[in-house]
């Protein structure tokens, strides 16, 4: 077992994302029969037969390739939840989300991505998000910065945004997980900002933060597979993350909502923007 993980690992990583994409994932987009889709746990949350052949392969993959490593997919978890609960633990674990923005895929919207993050004793050590319609991947490896991959072999560095006022922002917004109590607040403050959308795919708005071509991102929902590679690659390219309540990410973390910004004021801005202290 590695006791690191370098940028040859990674790009392993990113090498069995694109090939498992090509062979899986790519010959199902827009070519979905009714019943290769099924809900989850609501008519927002699908899952495809891409997304389980994926996993199946990239799994698979990884174990040839990092042999003993514990590999935690999206999938395998709605099957069976305890697996999440040796995350903290091992040596070497990979989080994956086979298909990242399921219902745009299934929507026939080329808008979704393929995610990995190496842990190492629940410390995120490595990301890679594939976009794989544009075909190239986002990566870091911690300590040694974030940039965009290419298959040619040609790289550039990810840079966050400058920061900027408030009303000069733009970002992405993901409230649908929210409390109830919560939705007014967070939706009726929107107009604080410059933009305000939601991607339905958290792999790109990774992406476009990271690349600084989004200010923030604001997430409901934390699981791990959503945001374990891109907080890695955000923060390897300058960004700042954290829970609602202030605390750091952390990938075995599984509730506090989070929002990533360019730096700690923009973040405090953000948060008490669209969260603002309640009566």
């Amino acid at each position: 077992m590695p006791m690191t993980f370098t940028r040859a690992d990674a790009l392993d990583v990113a090498h069995i994302l694109r090939t498992t994409a090509q062979a899986e994932i790519l010959p199902r987009f827009r070519n979905l029969s009714a019943d290769s889709i099924r809900t989850k746990s609501s008519q927002l949350d699908l899952v495809t037969d891409a997304d389980e052949a994926a996993e199946r392969v990239i799994e698979a993959e990884l174990l040839r390739r990092f042999p003993g490593a514990l590999v935690i997919g999206e999938e395998g978890v709605s099957r069976d939840a305890s697996l999440l609960d040796g995350l903290g633990n091992a040596d070497l674990a990979f989080i994956l989300d086979p298909v990242d923005g399921t219902l745009n895929f299934a929507s026939g919207l080329p808008l979704f991505g393929v995610m990995a993050a190496a842990v190492m004793k629940g410390e995120i050590v490595g990301g890679v998000i594939l976009d794989p319609i544009s075909d190239d991947w986002s990566m870091a490896v911690r300590g040694e910065g974030a940039w965009i991959q290419r298959p040619d072999g040609s790289s550039s560095p990810l840079q966050v945004a400058a920061p900027v006022p408030l009303s000069q922002m733009a970002g992405n917004v993901s409230w649908r997980y929210l409390p109830e109590d919560l939705r007014p607040t967070v939706t009726g403050s929107l107009p604080k900002v410059a933009m305000a959308a939601d991607l339905r795919c958290a792999a790109h708005t990774y992406r476009q933060i990271a690349a600084g071509y989004l200010h923030f991102s604001f997430s409901s929902s934390v699981m791990p597979w959503d945001h374990a590679a891109g907080w890695l690659i955000h923060r390897e390219a300058g960004g700042y993350t954290a829970h609602f309540d202030g605390s750091p990410y952390r990938p075995v973390t599984r509730s506090g909502g989070l929002i990533s910004a360019p730096d700690r004021e923009s973040w405090q801005a953000i948060r008490d923007a669209l969260l603002p202290p309640r009566a």
